[in-house]
This record gives C-alpha cells, structure tokens and sequence, in this order.
C-alpha cells in the first residue's frame, strides 16, 4: 500500500474513464454570466480567477471538520464570503484539515458549478490566511461509477486534495452478491481519481448499507485509496480495520499513517482513539473545534481522566446536533456565533423554539470552548 503523501495526480490516475478528459480548472469553461446565472447576482466571478496550486497535503492523524455550506437568507445563492470567513475561524482555531460538500455540507442541494464554487472559495481563502497546507477533502458520493469519476475529476481541478466516496445505495437490491458491485465501484473510482480516495462508511445516508471491516481493509490495498470515515460508530469494525490496515503497511507510522482511519462523529472521539483511531471527521467541530481538538489531545498526552470529562461535554453536545441535524447546527452557529443561517429549502428553517433549545443544548459545549 503506497503511501499517500501526494494528492497531485499522477500515472494511472489521470487517464480517461469513458473518455472524460480532465482540464487545468473547473471553472475555466464557465463565463462570467454563466456564473452569475446560476449563482445569483451576488456572486463575484474575480473571487475565483487565480489557477489551482495543487501540492503535496498529506493526512495525518487529528480533527477535520466537514464545513458547512451557507447561504443568503432571502434568495438561498451560496454565501462565498461566509464559507471563507469560517474556513479561516476552523483553520485558525487549530483543525488539521477541512471538508466540503459532506453531509454538513448540503452537497445534496448543490448543483456541480456550486460545488467547485465551494471548494474552490475555501481553497481560496486558507491560501490567503496562511494555510496553504492545510488538505481539503470533498464529497464525491454518487450513484454511478462515472458521475463519482467526474465529481473527483472536478474535486481535484477546484483545489480538493482527496475525495470522500460514499457507497452507490439506490439500486442495492440488484447488486452482485458478496459486495462485489461495491468493491468495483471503488476500486474503478480510485482508479479513474486524480485525487485519492477516502471511504465514507455512513448507513444512515445510503439506505442502511453498512460497509464491513473486511471489504474496508480489501479496498485499503487499492494505492490510490487512503483512509476511511466511519460514521456507523462501530468501534470494534474501527479496531480491525487498523489492524488491518496496519498490517498492509511495511513500517507502520502512527504519526503518518497510509491509511487514515476517522471517527465520523465527535461523541465516540477517545473510544475511537483507545482503538487505535487516529482522529475525527466529526460536524460538531463546526461549532466547538478546540473543544474537539482539546479532547484528542489530552488523550494522546495520557491524561485520559481529564479527556473523559472533556467529552462528556463533547458527547452531550454532539447530542444536540445529531438530534438538530444540519438545521440545528446552523441555528447554533447563528445563536452562538452571530452567522449560520439557514438551510436550503426543502429543508425547513427553525422555528424560535427550536432554535432558543438548540442554543441551551449547546451551552455548555460553547462555554467549554470559550475556556481554552
């Protein structure tokens, strides 16, 4: 298993799947109006003029945080200025890396152009705070093997460095039996990336499927795919597929892994790390990065009392939002922050109670970060 220090593409992966091509930029054959038509008037196209560095951002182990998307309260255009004012507060706050277009992200109510508008927009604006080394990972979830293609063809021409895959889940029950239909739908997927892959195991987003740790550890051979984010928050399937994939690694690194195995929430941050997890892809970092990135790190120093109590904190927390869900955890930006907004439609926008509870159910969680 290659090591995956450089998400630049190179040798297989940039030859063609089906003949797409790639191009220098993924905005480069939209003109100023096309923009404009389909992302609101609002929208400056110069934002996005400068071309794409990529370089080498390796993964390593920490807390990496899956954005969110937000957007003018009255005509719901993408909000350029606030996704960069929150890559900065994320980045300056101490995270290792950030994520677009994961759930957190309403990569579902986004149209391709939005999506590189995203991406490109935070790329943008870590390069200009100082964190040009800072990786981007983007979600590439699609149903089909060439549209998961083209979503990391275009990952890669806006800024992305790696590319979170969700399983194909819509026509499950025509699927060769064994996971064949998965194993090859990633694997061609890796194949086809300019960027590398990064599984995302979620089974409440693709219909219960739930990946196990055996197929996992199969794809982690594939050298393009690096890491894994397991929302299902099983514990013992995080334990093997370390085991696993540490025995795949001719001199294993905890500090520099080959493959990155990721907590996908941040209420099972030390379980995760106790078996031998190397950190979270967690939403809850969206509203207490510090908090999260305080938790991990006084575990890894052995202070393992006083990273218990931490997450207590953290876990009530992240009760919250998991109950809130997105719209809760805008509210509690909103609430706690002074932005957020709201969702897009046909998500609904809280009602002042919900939104008067999401705040107290965050509050102990805010006061805790504000303490560090």
């Amino acid at each position: 298993m290659a090591p995956h220090n450089d998400s630049s593409p190179a040798g297989n992966f940039t030859n063609g799947f089906n003949g797409m091509a790639l191009q220098s930029s993924g905005l480069s054959n939209l003109t100023a109006e096309d923009l404009t038509a389909e992302l609101g008037s609002s929208y400056d196209s110069s934002t996005l003029d400068a071309p794409v560095s990529h370089v080498k951002r390796p993964l390593v182990p920490g807390v990496y945080v899956p954005t969110m998307c937000f957007f003018d309260k009255e005509t719901e255009d993408v909000d350029t200025v606030t996704i960069a004012h929150h890559a900065v507060r994320l980045a300056r706050a101490g995270v290792t890396g950030l994520a677009t277009q994961g759930s957190n992200g309403e990569a579902v109510h986004l149209t391709h152009t939005e999506r590189q508008v995203v991406t490109a927009t935070t790329r943008k604006a870590l390069n200009e705070a100082g964190f040009s080394q800072m990786p981007i990972i983007v979600g590439c979830g699609a149903q089909s093997t060439r549209e998961a293609v083209l979503l990391c063809r275009q990952a890669w021409q806006a800024g992305g460095d790696y590319a979170l895959v969700l399983p194909p889940s819509y026509y499950a029950p025509l699927f060769a039996p064994s996971s064949q239909t998965i194993l090859e739908f990633f694997n061609a997927v890796a194949d086809a990336s300019p960027i590398p892959i990064i599984i995302y195991n979620y089974p409440g987003a693709v219909n219960g499927m739930d990946m196990s740790s055996d197929v996992i550890v199969q794809l982690a051979q594939h050298p393009n795919i690096v890491g894994v984010k397991l929302t299902c928050g099983n514990t013992g399937k995080l334990n093997r597929v370390v085991a696993g994939t540490r025995k795949l690694s001719k001199e294993y690194d905890p500090k520099n892994p080959d493959f990155l195995v990721l907590a996908g929430s941040a209420d099972f941050s030390i379980q995760a790390l106790a078996a031998g997890g190397h950190g979270i892809l967690a939403g809850l970092a969206n509203i207490a990065p510090k908090a999260c990135i305080k938790t991990i790190e006084l575990w890894n120093q052995g202070k393992h009392t006083e990273a218990q109590e931490m997450q207590e904190v953290v876990s009530q927390g992240d009760w919250t939002a998991i109950q809130g869900g997105v719209i809760g955890v805008k509210a509690g930006l909103e609430e706690w922050a002074g932005y957020g907004g709201y969702c897009r439609s046909p998500l609904p926008r809280p009602t002042p109670e919900q939104s008067k509870n999401w705040k107290n159910g965050f509050k102990d969680l805010i006061m805790l970060e504000k303490s560090l």
